[in-house]
Protein backbone atom coordinates (compact mmCIF):
# COMPACT_ATOMS: atom_id res chain seq x y z
CA UNK A 1 0.00 0.00 0.00
CA UNK A 2 1.21 3.33 -0.63
CA UNK A 3 0.79 4.81 2.98
CA UNK A 4 -1.04 2.77 6.26
CA UNK A 5 -4.31 3.83 7.38
CA UNK A 6 -2.89 4.16 11.06
CA UNK A 7 -5.11 7.33 12.26
CA UNK A 8 -7.92 6.40 10.03
CA UNK A 9 -11.20 6.37 11.14
CA UNK A 10 -13.54 4.18 9.50
CA UNK A 11 -17.33 2.62 10.06
CA UNK A 12 -17.96 -0.57 8.33
CA UNK A 13 -21.65 -0.89 8.69
CA UNK A 14 -22.89 -4.62 8.37
CA UNK A 15 -19.45 -5.69 9.65
CA UNK A 16 -20.84 -8.53 11.56
CA UNK A 17 -20.02 -11.17 8.86
CA UNK A 18 -19.24 -12.54 5.42
CA UNK A 19 -17.41 -9.12 3.37
CA UNK A 20 -18.69 -6.70 6.37
CA UNK A 21 -15.77 -8.92 8.67
CA UNK A 22 -13.27 -9.01 5.89
CA UNK A 23 -13.28 -5.66 5.00
CA UNK A 24 -13.25 -4.71 9.28
CA UNK A 25 -10.18 -6.61 9.80
CA UNK A 26 -8.16 -5.78 6.94
CA UNK A 27 -8.51 -1.91 7.54
CA UNK A 28 -7.35 -3.03 10.76
CA UNK A 29 -4.11 -4.94 9.43
CA UNK A 30 -3.53 -1.31 8.02
CA UNK A 31 -3.59 0.23 11.31
CA UNK A 32 -7.13 1.67 11.25
CA UNK A 33 -9.64 2.71 14.14
CA UNK A 34 -12.57 0.74 12.83
CA UNK A 35 -16.41 1.02 14.25
CA UNK A 36 -18.37 -2.41 13.33
CA UNK A 37 -22.12 -2.25 13.83
CA UNK A 38 -24.70 -5.02 13.16
CA UNK A 39 -27.07 -6.35 14.83
CA UNK A 40 -26.43 -9.83 16.00
CA UNK A 41 -24.18 -9.43 19.53
CA UNK A 42 -23.39 -12.31 22.21
CA UNK A 43 -26.34 -11.48 24.21
CA UNK A 44 -29.05 -10.59 20.70
CA UNK A 45 -29.25 -12.29 17.70
CA UNK A 46 -30.57 -10.66 14.16
CA UNK A 47 -33.33 -12.41 12.33
CA UNK A 48 -31.11 -14.30 10.27
CA UNK A 49 -30.30 -16.26 13.38
CA UNK A 50 -26.18 -16.77 12.60
CA UNK A 51 -23.79 -17.17 15.69
CA UNK A 52 -21.28 -13.96 14.32
CA UNK A 53 -21.41 -11.07 16.21
CA UNK A 54 -20.31 -8.25 16.04
CA UNK A 55 -18.10 -8.22 19.19
CA UNK A 56 -16.12 -11.30 17.27
CA UNK A 57 -15.38 -8.87 14.63
CA UNK A 58 -14.24 -6.15 16.27
CA UNK A 59 -11.54 -8.56 18.20
CA UNK A 60 -10.39 -9.31 14.88
CA UNK A 61 -9.58 -5.71 13.79
CA UNK A 62 -7.44 -5.18 16.96
CA UNK A 63 -6.03 -8.52 17.10
CA UNK A 64 -4.80 -7.18 13.20
CA UNK A 65 -3.13 -4.55 14.70
CA UNK A 66 -6.22 -1.66 14.74
CA UNK A 67 -8.69 -0.48 17.14
CA UNK A 68 -11.91 -2.52 17.00
CA UNK A 69 -14.72 -0.66 18.49
CA UNK A 70 -18.38 -2.86 18.26
CA UNK A 71 -21.29 -1.06 18.57
CA UNK A 72 -24.81 -2.31 18.03
CA UNK A 73 -26.80 -0.29 15.47
CA UNK A 74 -30.33 -1.36 13.45
CA UNK A 75 -29.32 0.66 10.60
CA UNK A 76 -32.93 0.60 9.62
CA UNK A 77 -33.47 3.22 12.99
CA UNK A 78 -32.52 6.64 12.02
CA UNK A 79 -32.09 7.49 15.86
CA UNK A 80 -29.66 4.80 16.36
CA UNK A 81 -27.55 5.77 13.19
CA UNK A 82 -27.84 9.08 14.08
CA UNK A 83 -26.44 8.62 17.83
CA UNK A 84 -23.44 6.38 15.94
CA UNK A 85 -22.07 8.81 13.57
CA UNK A 86 -22.59 11.26 17.32
CA UNK A 87 -20.17 9.16 18.93
CA UNK A 88 -17.82 9.28 16.53
CA UNK A 89 -17.57 12.57 16.33
CA UNK A 90 -17.60 13.40 20.13
CA UNK A 91 -14.70 10.29 19.91
CA UNK A 92 -12.48 11.06 16.87
CA UNK A 93 -14.12 14.55 15.34
CA UNK A 94 -13.51 12.18 11.85
CA UNK A 95 -15.06 9.94 9.39
CA UNK A 96 -12.39 8.70 7.34
CA UNK A 97 -14.15 5.26 5.35
CA UNK A 98 -18.03 4.59 5.28
CA UNK A 99 -18.46 1.47 4.49
CA UNK A 100 -22.40 0.46 3.56
CA UNK A 101 -22.42 -3.45 3.58
CA UNK A 102 -25.24 -4.26 5.85
CA UNK A 103 -27.36 -7.11 4.51
CA UNK A 104 -28.57 -9.37 6.63
CA UNK A 105 -31.33 -10.94 4.14
CA UNK A 106 -30.00 -14.16 2.79
CA UNK A 107 -32.54 -16.04 4.79
CA UNK A 108 -35.15 -14.26 2.01
CA UNK A 109 -33.99 -15.23 -0.96
CA UNK A 110 -36.88 -17.04 -3.50
CA UNK A 111 -34.35 -18.28 -6.35
CA UNK A 112 -36.15 -19.01 -9.78
CA UNK A 113 -39.62 -17.81 -9.13
CA UNK A 114 -41.24 -14.99 -10.90
CA UNK A 115 -42.32 -11.31 -8.98
CA UNK A 116 -46.05 -12.61 -8.64
CA UNK A 117 -44.73 -16.02 -6.90
CA UNK A 118 -42.48 -14.77 -4.20
CA UNK A 119 -43.49 -13.65 -1.12
CA UNK A 120 -44.53 -9.67 -1.41
CA UNK A 121 -43.58 -9.43 2.54
CA UNK A 122 -40.48 -11.03 2.42
CA UNK A 123 -39.36 -9.09 -1.09
CA UNK A 124 -40.16 -5.82 0.37
CA UNK A 125 -38.21 -6.45 3.93
CA UNK A 126 -35.18 -7.62 1.28
CA UNK A 127 -35.43 -4.09 -0.13
CA UNK A 128 -35.60 -2.41 3.14
CA UNK A 129 -32.44 -4.24 4.55
CA UNK A 130 -30.90 -3.82 1.78
CA UNK A 131 -31.54 -0.22 0.22
CA UNK A 132 -33.31 1.86 3.21
CA UNK A 133 -30.21 0.61 5.44
CA UNK A 134 -27.43 2.18 3.31
CA UNK A 135 -29.32 5.22 2.32
CA UNK A 136 -30.06 6.31 6.51
CA UNK A 137 -26.45 5.29 6.98
CA UNK A 138 -25.00 7.46 4.29
CA UNK A 139 -27.67 10.54 5.05
CA UNK A 140 -26.35 10.62 8.76
CA UNK A 141 -22.91 9.87 8.50
CA UNK A 142 -21.84 11.75 5.24
CA UNK A 143 -22.23 15.21 6.95
CA UNK A 144 -18.91 14.43 9.00
CA UNK A 145 -17.21 12.39 6.14
CA UNK A 146 -17.15 15.14 4.21
CA UNK A 147 -15.86 17.69 7.07
CA UNK A 148 -12.40 17.51 5.84
CA UNK A 149 -11.53 16.40 2.30
CA UNK A 150 -10.09 12.77 1.05
CA UNK A 151 -13.00 11.02 2.59
CA UNK A 152 -14.09 7.51 0.66
CA UNK A 153 -17.58 5.57 0.51
CA UNK A 154 -17.51 1.95 -0.06
CA UNK A 155 -21.09 1.25 -1.07
CA UNK A 156 -20.91 -2.78 -1.32
CA UNK A 157 -23.25 -5.21 -3.78
CA UNK A 158 -22.87 -8.36 -5.75
CA UNK A 159 -21.63 -7.64 -8.92
CA UNK A 160 -20.50 -5.33 -11.15
CA UNK A 161 -22.41 -2.63 -13.52
CA UNK A 162 -21.53 -4.35 -16.45
CA UNK A 163 -22.98 -7.72 -15.45
CA UNK A 164 -25.88 -6.29 -13.48
CA UNK A 165 -26.89 -4.36 -16.42
CA UNK A 166 -29.05 -7.50 -17.95
CA UNK A 167 -31.69 -8.24 -15.32
CA UNK A 168 -30.68 -11.56 -13.32
CA UNK A 169 -33.68 -13.99 -13.69
CA UNK A 170 -32.06 -16.80 -11.53
CA UNK A 171 -31.62 -14.66 -8.12
CA UNK A 172 -35.49 -12.49 -9.15
CA UNK A 173 -37.01 -9.58 -9.00
CA UNK A 174 -36.13 -8.26 -5.75
CA UNK A 175 -32.20 -9.45 -5.24
CA UNK A 176 -32.10 -8.19 -8.75
CA UNK A 177 -33.63 -4.89 -7.98
CA UNK A 178 -31.36 -4.45 -4.57
CA UNK A 179 -28.15 -5.21 -6.18
CA UNK A 180 -28.32 -2.69 -8.87
CA UNK A 181 -29.92 0.56 -6.57
CA UNK A 182 -26.85 0.41 -4.61
CA UNK A 183 -24.69 0.79 -7.46
CA UNK A 184 -26.76 3.96 -8.37
CA UNK A 185 -26.50 4.81 -4.74
CA UNK A 186 -22.84 4.69 -5.16
CA UNK A 187 -22.98 7.09 -8.24
CA UNK A 188 -25.13 9.64 -6.46
CA UNK A 189 -23.24 9.75 -3.86
CA UNK A 190 -19.99 10.29 -6.04
CA UNK A 191 -21.62 13.19 -7.45
CA UNK A 192 -22.69 14.66 -4.39
CA UNK A 193 -19.49 14.37 -2.25
CA UNK A 194 -16.83 14.64 -5.24
CA UNK A 195 -16.48 19.03 -4.19
CA UNK A 196 -16.28 18.33 -1.13
CA UNK A 197 -12.92 16.13 -2.12
CA UNK A 198 -14.55 12.72 -1.28
CA UNK A 199 -14.79 9.39 -3.23
CA UNK A 200 -17.87 6.77 -3.30
CA UNK A 201 -17.57 3.63 -5.09
CA UNK A 202 -19.52 0.32 -5.51
CA UNK A 203 -17.38 -2.74 -5.02
CA UNK A 204 -18.21 -6.52 -5.31
CA UNK A 205 -16.32 -9.51 -3.97
CA UNK A 206 -16.31 -12.08 -6.25
CA UNK A 207 -18.06 -15.79 -4.95
CA UNK A 208 -17.33 -15.07 -1.48
CA UNK A 209 -16.47 -17.65 0.59
CA UNK A 210 -18.72 -16.38 3.75
CA UNK A 211 -19.34 -18.38 6.90
CA UNK A 212 -22.68 -19.32 5.43
CA UNK A 213 -21.17 -20.68 2.16
CA UNK A 214 -18.93 -22.53 3.74
CA UNK A 215 -21.08 -24.12 5.83
CA UNK A 216 -23.02 -24.63 2.70
CA UNK A 217 -20.09 -26.62 1.17
CA UNK A 218 -19.40 -28.30 3.95
CA UNK A 219 -16.37 -27.02 3.89
CA UNK A 220 -13.95 -25.13 6.30
CA UNK A 221 -11.38 -21.86 5.32
CA UNK A 222 -8.73 -24.46 5.56
CA UNK A 223 -10.19 -27.05 3.25
CA UNK A 224 -11.99 -25.02 0.94
CA UNK A 225 -10.68 -26.86 -2.07
CA UNK A 226 -12.86 -29.85 -0.92
CA UNK A 227 -16.12 -28.12 -1.95
CA UNK A 228 -14.82 -28.03 -6.11
CA UNK A 229 -15.85 -31.61 -5.84
CA UNK A 230 -19.27 -30.58 -5.28
CA UNK A 231 -19.29 -27.64 -7.98
CA UNK A 232 -15.73 -27.06 -9.72
CA UNK A 233 -16.74 -23.40 -10.02
CA UNK A 234 -16.19 -23.29 -6.46
CA UNK A 235 -12.77 -23.29 -7.76
CA UNK A 236 -12.86 -19.26 -8.65
CA UNK A 237 -14.44 -18.59 -5.11
CA UNK A 238 -12.41 -15.85 -3.03
CA UNK A 239 -11.81 -15.09 0.95
CA UNK A 240 -13.88 -12.41 2.95
CA UNK A 241 -9.73 -10.82 3.07
CA UNK A 242 -9.67 -10.62 -0.23
CA UNK A 243 -12.41 -8.10 -0.51
CA UNK A 244 -11.23 -6.64 2.88
CA UNK A 245 -7.52 -5.64 1.01
CA UNK A 246 -9.80 -3.96 -1.83
CA UNK A 247 -11.16 -1.73 0.45
CA UNK A 248 -7.59 -1.13 2.23
CA UNK A 249 -6.16 -0.73 -0.94
CA UNK A 250 -8.20 2.25 -2.09
CA UNK A 251 -8.13 3.62 1.43
CA UNK A 252 -4.80 4.10 1.07
CA UNK A 253 -4.44 5.47 -2.26
CA UNK A 254 -3.99 9.07 -2.04
CA UNK A 255 -5.51 9.04 -6.00
CA UNK A 256 -8.74 7.43 -5.00
CA UNK A 257 -10.68 10.05 -6.85
CA UNK A 258 -9.75 8.54 -9.96
CA UNK A 259 -12.17 5.80 -9.17
CA UNK A 260 -14.36 8.16 -8.41
CA UNK A 261 -18.14 6.77 -9.24
CA UNK A 262 -17.24 3.22 -10.72
CA UNK A 263 -18.52 -0.16 -10.14
CA UNK A 264 -15.19 -2.12 -8.98
CA UNK A 265 -14.61 -6.01 -7.79
CA UNK A 266 -12.18 -7.24 -5.73
CA UNK A 267 -10.53 -9.22 -8.89
CA UNK A 268 -10.39 -6.24 -11.22
CA UNK A 269 -8.36 -4.05 -7.86
CA UNK A 270 -6.13 -6.86 -7.12
CA UNK A 271 -5.13 -6.31 -10.59
CA UNK A 272 -4.36 -3.07 -10.07
CA UNK A 273 -2.99 -2.94 -6.57
CA UNK A 274 -2.02 -5.81 -6.72
CA UNK A 275 -3.29 -7.49 -3.23
CA UNK A 276 -3.41 -11.04 -2.82
CA UNK A 277 -5.96 -13.43 -1.45
CA UNK A 278 -5.08 -15.23 2.06
CA UNK A 279 -3.56 -18.26 -0.63
CA UNK A 280 -1.79 -15.53 -2.35
CA UNK A 281 -3.57 -15.89 -5.02
CA UNK A 282 -5.94 -13.41 -7.22
CA UNK A 283 -8.91 -14.81 -8.23
CA UNK A 284 -10.69 -12.89 -10.95
CA UNK A 285 -14.36 -14.28 -10.56
CA UNK A 286 -16.32 -11.57 -12.58
CA UNK A 287 -13.83 -12.22 -15.56
CA UNK A 288 -14.25 -15.91 -15.01
CA UNK A 289 -17.97 -15.41 -15.44
CA UNK A 290 -17.62 -12.99 -18.49
CA UNK A 291 -15.40 -15.37 -20.51
CA UNK A 292 -18.08 -18.50 -20.19
CA UNK A 293 -16.91 -19.68 -16.90
CA UNK A 294 -13.89 -22.36 -18.39
CA UNK A 295 -12.94 -25.13 -16.20
CA UNK A 296 -8.95 -24.24 -16.63
CA UNK A 297 -8.52 -21.19 -14.09
CA UNK A 298 -5.19 -20.94 -14.90
CA UNK A 299 -4.94 -16.86 -15.56
CA UNK A 300 -8.10 -16.34 -13.23
CA UNK A 301 -6.72 -16.74 -9.54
Amino acid sequence: MSRELKGTIALVAGGTRGAGRGIAAELGAAGATVYVTGRTTRAHRSEMGRPETIEETAELVTAAGGEGIAVRVDHLDPGQVTGLVRRIDEEHGRLDVLVNDVWGADHLFQFGRPLWEQSLEDGLRMLRLAIDTHAITSHCALPLLIRQPGGLVVEMTDGTAEYNARYREDVGFFYDLAKSAVIRMALAQSAEIAPHGATAVALTPGWLRSEAMLEHFGVTEENWRDGTAKDPHFGISESPAFVGRAVAALAADPDRARWNGASLSSGGLAQVYRFTDSDGSRPDCWRHIADGRPADLTGYR
